[in-house]
């Protein structure tokens, strides 16, 4: 079978740099940098009307415990509406920045999240994935991902991080909450872009959501919708986001990588069919999308045996595995890292 990717001349030295820029070629002759507008104005229709949906049945069902399933729902369509403010932050809906900006803003406030806070931690963390001090998502108070971290930790956190791997899952139940103070925090950076935009969203969505509970529910059963509902949606969204570098490669200062195998290498895909994109929101392709965080959500699936050949052809390890070893890898890794911080109390 003819390869799709032009051979170097005889003799000429690899090159990192050009490694990239084939396979971006291809990617771009696929087509699959091509905004996808059909797709996501249904997929962004059927969000609405199902959220919408939601909340005209929670207040038809009024005072009761059932409330409960509707906060588990709600915590599913908070994560879809998420995932769409993440691609609408890597320009993934619209060519115009602008035009993606106004859906990440709007989504960011059904679920009570600073897009613009959000886009500058994500992007710090697409230019240096798992990069132990570059990397935001690695700098994380109650956990540690390498034994430097580890070491660094006092208090209450050394415990936690002592014993992350069997406390991993209970703590995403406040992830939820940790987005929100985040979100809240990061308007009062003057820095922050639109901040005053974001600062009325975020007073618009805690203002009609708090309402909302409070007036159709007794104050006790309203507490308890919203810590499940909250803890729920924090689960979901740690799920997610975890598997894409959690247990990968570890960057340090003076790495040699370049950009191809700076993002392939941190990264690992999981496998599965369209159920999987759906709970992932198209993050099980996390090489692919690292590799182009403006492509359409939905090429995503096309572009991943496209890049796991040319991966196999300059003999790069290409990660890809099921969910459940996915989160193996994962807490093997917070096992690991917390050891030395088991083994000094003995």
């Amino acid at each position: 079978m003819t390869s799709r990717y032009a051979s170097p001349p005889a003799g000429l030295p690899a090159n990192p740099s050009r490694d990239y820029a084939e396979l971006s070629r291809v990617i771009r002759a696929e087509g699959l940098l091509r905004r996808r507008y059909g797709y996501y104005a249904v997929r962004v229709s059927l969000n609405l009307l199902a959220f919408t949906g939601g909340w005209v049945g929670f207040v038809y069902l009024g005072n009761s415990w059932w409330q409960l399933f509707l906060a588990a729902f709600f915590a599913v369509m908070f994560g879809q509406l998420s995932f769409i403010g993440h691609d609408a932050g890597h320009r993934q809906i619209f060519r115009n920045l602008r035009a993606n900006n106004a859906v990440g803003i709007f989504h960011g406030g059904l679920v009570g999240l600073s897009y613009a806070w959000w886009i500058e931690q994500h992007n710090r963390h697409h230019a240096n994935p798992n990069h132990e001090d570059n990397d935001p998502d690695l700098d994380i108070q109650v956990l540690a991902f390498t034994e430097d971290q580890g070491h660094a930790k006092r208090g209450s956190t050394r415990w936690i991080a002592k014993h992350q791997a069997s406390l991993f899952f209970p703590l995403l139940l406040l992830e939820g909450l940790s987005l929100h103070v985040s979100s809240v925090r990061g308007i009062f950076d003057e820095g922050l872009k639109a901040r005053k935009v974001e600062a009325c969203v975020l007073a618009g969505h805690f203002a009609a959501y708090f309402s909302a509970v409070f007036l159709v529910l007794s104050p006790l059963t309203a507490v308890v919708f919203i810590v499940v509902h909250q803890c729920l949606w924090g689960f979901y969204m740690g799920c997610s986001f975890a598997p894409g570098h959690k247990g990968m490669a570890i960057l340090t200062q003076g790495h040699s990588l370049d950009f191809l195998r700076k993002q392939v290498l941190t990264s690992r895909n999981v496998r599965g069919g369209p159920w999987v994109d759906f709970v992932l929101g198209g993050l099980n392709y996390q090489i692919e999308h690292h590799l182009f965080p403006n492509m359409p959500q939905p090429n995503l699936r096309r572009a991943q045996p496209i890049v796991r050949e040319y991966c196999a052809s300059l003999d790069i390890d290409y990660l890809e595995c099921g969910l459940l070893r996915t989160y193996g890898h994962v807490l093997q890794h917070l096992h690991a890292v917390g050891a030395p911080l088991r083994a000094a109390t003995r």
